[in-house]
């Protein structure tokens, strides 16, 4: 039986689609958070990972980086015919998402290393994720960037302030603590949620002020 949630993501998932991004910053946690959020609210999640990125995955979450198809098939129940979620190599610079007349409703590099921050505010597509990020800018599409990184320099934050006057969203990956977080994964969800509040994307994931349950 098909439920009037089940219909409206089935609905939604057929048309809104996010590009990802995770780059080999610490902070893996967040941006696989997000992708698992955006699936489960029905979004086509369109993935790309840097090699650093897919080195971290392996660092902080024991990701097996070596069958990287498989560990998105285990961590995302990734299947191809399904069309929930598309893998984009990171060298596939002919990919769908490199192009301005492939329609979505952003992107997001969630965590975002300064190394790939500085190519995106130089405007060098070296690579699919960078080319998709500059596809954002010329396009007027929403592109928030969630920075890891401390401290920082004149350098990354000259970088961030030019971004930020193109009107990209920057979300730095720093924790609050006036929603009394008791795990880890308390602490992710505020950003993840923080970052899906930016994404006009309605979430109860963490605990907002005012509403002691966050779900108000």
């Amino acid at each position: 039986m098909v439920t009037k949630t089940d219909a409206a993501k089935e609905q939604l998932s057929a048309s809104a689609r996010w590009v990802v991004g995770i780059t080999g910053a610490s902070g893996a946690i967040y941006g696989v958070t997000l992708c698992r959020q955006l699936l489960a609210a029905g979004y086509h999640v369109h993935l790309v990972v840097t090699d650093a990125g897919w080195r971290v995955l392996k660092e902080e979450l024991g990701w097996d980086a070596s069958r990287r198809l498989d560990c998105l098939n285990e961590q995302f129940e990734y299947a191809p015919e399904e069309k929930r979620m598309t893998y984009h190599p990171l060298n596939d610079i002919g990919a769908s998402i490199a192009s301005g007349s492939f329609r979505c409703e952003g992107m997001t590099i969630v965590p975002c290393s300064m190394g790939t921050l500085s190519a995106i505010a130089a405007g060098a597509s070296t690579n699919l994720l960078t080319r998709a990020a500059d596809v954002m800018l010329k396009e007027g599409r929403p592109l928030l960037i969630v920075p890891r990184e401390t401290p920082l320099h004149a350098i990354h934050l000259e970088n961030m302030l030019k971004l930020a006057r193109l009107g990209v969203r920057i979300i730095p990956a720093m924790p609050a603590f006036y929603n009394g977080p008791q795990s880890i994964e308390d602490i992710v969800n505020f950003l993840v949620g923080k970052v899906m509040d930016s994404m006009g994307i309605d979430n109860h994931i963490y605990k907002r002020w005012g509403q002691p349950d966050g779900n108000e």
